[in-house]
């Protein structure tokens, strides 16, 4: 199978040779790998990613042509490459608004040959790594509240993703196992509340406990059932969460499956990881909500200060400082169906007392939107906030 195929779709007002002798040097400048199919769609699909390429304006009817010859289906994401010339931005532009009238996903691929080509890989390694089966760890059971967080197992494997129960009690052995340890210097320089050194000291056993889990089991990322560890070990699971997202291990909270998924693809498509995070309160006349809790990664944050858990005042927390900033707001179903997206920026760090301890003021970009899918039809409660404005790339 072709990695990538290009296909292409042109006026017939415009001179063949000028335009093939276009294609050979716009083509030639992304300097990757992939097969020209011009205009054959025979095959359309077949490829891992395949791409149409919009050489010329007034190609519109072209490619509804393709539409209704069924090529183009409401299935899979249609993605439009377009250059700098011949009006194919401007072609693609309304070929794109089609799309989205007709309940079609789609993409305009453009800009320098640099970007381009980093856009493509991008597709490239997206599709490669879904053709992997990934080991994702469910440690203890979703939290009882999470009542609309269910999942299919065997669905979730037909995505090439095995998911793997692990009792909360395998945890708990693994961490009273481990004797004396060595706190970083970073933790104990850290600002903290009255919160004393034993907290740290088991919060940090907790991190080693999972990250023996991690490697037995040869898990790509889990998420925990934290709130047992409350009554199990008096203590939580937030500053290693924390640890294990900053080097790269999908972690997350609440035994939030749904969660996990969308931090996962959020890992694949862009290569980052999010804050996992409650919708704390909403504010419909300024456009703006408030995210918190108790634990995100590391290295999303510009500082940080140790503090108890916000329900329980007990064991560590995060509270940690986010840059403001663009930021885009994300959830994927259970069953890797349903997307929401929005982007949005924040504009302040928050430290209320009645909150989780990382809290933030997102100024979303499209409110009304917005409101209207968490008012109304929500991804249960967690979404994941990720740096930057990369909604396009998440739909």
């Amino acid at each position: 199978m072709d990695k990538l195929s290009i296909y292409t779709i042109t006026s017939p007002l415009h001179d063949a040779k000028r335009i093939n002798a276009t294609t050979e040097a716009f083509l030639g400048k992304l300097g990757i790998n992939f097969s020209f199919k011009d205009d054959d769609y025979s095959d359309y699909g077949d490829s891992d990613v395949s791409v149409i390429y919009v050489r010329t304006g007034g190609t519109e009817n072209e490619f509804l042509k393709l539409v209704d010859a069924g090529i183009i289906d409401k299935k899979g994401k249609t993605f439009l490459l377009a250059s700098d010339s011949d009006n194919s931005l401007a072609a693609s532009m309304e070929i794109l608004s089609f799309l989205g009238n007709t309940g079609r996903q789609g993409e305009i691929i453009h800009g320098s040959s640099e970007h381009i080509s980093h856009r493509l890989s991008e597709l490239m390694a997206s599709v490669s790594e879904r053709h992997e089966t990934v080991r994702l760890g469910v440690i203890g059971h979703p939290s009882d509240w999470l009542i609309s967080s269910g999942v299919d197992y065997g669905v979730l494997k037909g995505h090439g993703i095995e998911l793997v129960d692990i009792p909360i009690s395998e945890l708990v052995d693994r961490f009273n196992q481990i004797g004396d340890i060595v706190i970083p210097d970073f933790f104990v320089n850290a600002k903290r509340t009255s919160i004393c050194e034993e907290y740290v000291g088991d919060a940090i056993r907790v991190y080693k406990a999972l990250k023996s889990i991690i490697d037995d089991q040869r898990l790509s990322g889990f998420t925990l059932r934290c709130f047992d560890l409350l009554t199990a070990i008096k203590n939580t699971g937030c500053l290693a969460l924390a640890m294990l997202n900053a080097e790269g291990k999908v972690a997350t909270c609440e035994g939030d499956i749904p969660a996990m998924l969308s931090m996962w693809e959020a890992k694949k498509v862009v290569d980052c990881f999010g804050f996992q995070a409650n919708p704390s309160r909403i504010d419909v006349e300024k456009g703006e909500m408030v995210f918190a809790h108790c634990t995100i990664p590391l290295n999303m944050i510009s500082r940080f200060s140790l503090d108890t858990h916000f329900e329980s005042g007990i064991g560590v927390a995060i509270r940690g400082k986010l840059p403001e900033g663009p930021v885009t707001i994300f959830k994927m179903s259970g069953d890797m169906k349903r997307r929401f997206v929005a982007e949005g920026e924040i504009v302040r760090n928050l430290n209320e007392h009645n909150l989780c301890r990382t809290q933030i003021q997102v100024r979303l970009d499209n409110p009304s939107e917005a409101f209207q899918y968490f008012f109304t039809n929500p991804i249960g409660n967690h979404h994941i906030i990720l740096p930057g404005r990369i909604a396009h790339k998440l739909l």
